[in-house]
């Protein structure tokens, strides 16, 4: 039996979260975004960015175009920003209205494909003679770092930034990496976040490889066929407890534990044991100095593709004995490297709220999984302590867990 409960090293500072912001197909905001995961609701809609006719999976997680309109009139050169720019501006607009005076001393964002989309349109005008002639403004405003530079330039931030482009893992490890730096002391402040947009050559690829569904995402669902993809950013601020405490901030919420590991079983499918889940969650508890019994809820993965979610769920079922559990993304799809940051704001509002938000889309429970599930409808209940899981292609595996204030 793995050792969960020695206390972490007395030198290690605790994080605050102080403050946060969310865009995604659930809403703009917090406030929006909690009704929504209270009421179940479903989000997934017809694609309409492009053509999805020659596709099996024709639905996705969508933040309407309308709704992002306010974020150019925050920035000097609206005509450069790419839409997840403009999703990080808004995201980040709200954070800063929760926590004046936060200066972050350093950034650190996780994102799978950036400004994909702006690709896109370079490679499809390379033979356009009128489409060349800004050629050069996609190419420099398509780099993963660019929405969180147009973000933070908006609102005056000069922190540097460090990008993590790890798979499905990346927004996890973006917030697991801030908490690290300023556990550790080295930082007092640091902005974490994620952001994705969906892309036409993302969704094709997710699609042609089977992992897609043209039904209903229904995670741990016995019947479960596939993903659906989604977008959005989310961004939380983190600070030393005792310098936010000291400076008056509202608190509302604490990173205690942060684990990753990396299994190295496929390049697309995990390890079916679920041993690399296992791991991850392991050094969570380790990090946090609590065992399994003390995990009031868990945020999973929960892609509903049927290979994840056995592992997943196999290890939550060996190390937890009957925890609640829940996916978020039949609500409002996959958001990739987006989509450890935007739960990790999901699981805030549910230990700000005392609820815990449900799996939507769930008939029937897996035979071969021993699990707890949420189905359908969100419960109330005393939620103290959350774990949130973030797995992606290649083996990449990362947990964070979070837990209710207290002095």
């Amino acid at each position: 039996m793995a050792n969960f409960s020695s206390a972490p090293p007395p030198n290690l500072a605790r994080v605050a979260v102080v403050a946060a912001g969310v865009v995604s197909p659930l809403g703009c905001g917090l406030a929006e975004t909690s009704s929504a995961l209270r009421e179940g609701r479903d989000c997934v809609t017809p694609v309409t960015s492009f053509e999805v006719d020659r596709c099996r999976c024709k639905t996705a997680g969508q933040v309407s175009d309308f709704r992002l309109g306010k974020a150019r009139d925050l920035s000097s050169h609206p005509e450069r920003l790419h839409r997840v720019a403009q999703m990080m501006i808004l995201a980040l607009q709200e954070a800063l209205a929760q926590s004046e005076g936060f200066q972050p001393e350093l950034t650190v964002v996780g994102t799978t494909s950036g400004g994909m989309t702006f690709g896109e349109a370079y490679y499809r005008g390379l033979n356009d003679k009128a489409s060349a002639r800004h050629a050069a403004s996609l190419i420099a405003n398509y780099t993963p770092q660019k929405p969180v530079m147009d973000a933070q330039e908006a609102f005056g931030i000069t922190a540097p930034c460090q990008v993590i482009a790890n798979a499905c893992a990346s927004g996890t490890n973006a917030i697991g990496h801030a908490f690290e730096c300023v556990r550790s002391g080295r930082y007092h402040r640091v902005l974490a976040g994620g952001y994705d947009a969906i892309s036409e050559l993302v969704f094709v690829g997710f699609d042609s490889l089977q992992a897609s569904t043209p039904e209903l995402c229904r995670p741990f669902d016995n019947e479960r066929t596939g993903m659906v993809l989604g977008e959005g950013a989310a961004v939380l601020f983190l600070e030393n407890f005792d310098a936010a405490q000291a400076r008056g901030a509202r608190i509302l919420a604490e990173v205690v534990g942060y684990g990753i590991s990396t299994d190295n079983h496929h390049l697309t499918q995990p390890n079916p044991s679920g041993s690399g889940a296992r791991q991850a969650m392991e050094s969570a508890l380790r990090s946090a100095a609590i065992g399994p019994s003390e995990i009031d809820y868990i945020n999973a993965h929960g892609t509903a593709t049927p290979f994840n979610d056995a592992a997943e769920g196999k290890a939550i079922a060996e190390l937890f004995n009957g925890v609640p559990v829940s996916s978020t993304k039949g609500m409002m799809g996959h958001s990739l490297g987006a989509a450890g940051a935007i739960e990790a704001v999901f699981s805030v509002l549910a230990l700000q709220g005392q609820f815990l938000p449900p799996n939507i889309n769930f008939r029937k429970g897996d035979g071969d999984l021993d699990l707890n599930v949420i189905a359908n409808q969100a419960q109330t209940g005393q939620v103290r302590t959350v774990l949130s899981n973030s797995f992606g292609f290649g083996g990449t595996n990362a947990s964070i867990i979070l837990r209710a204030c207290s002095e």
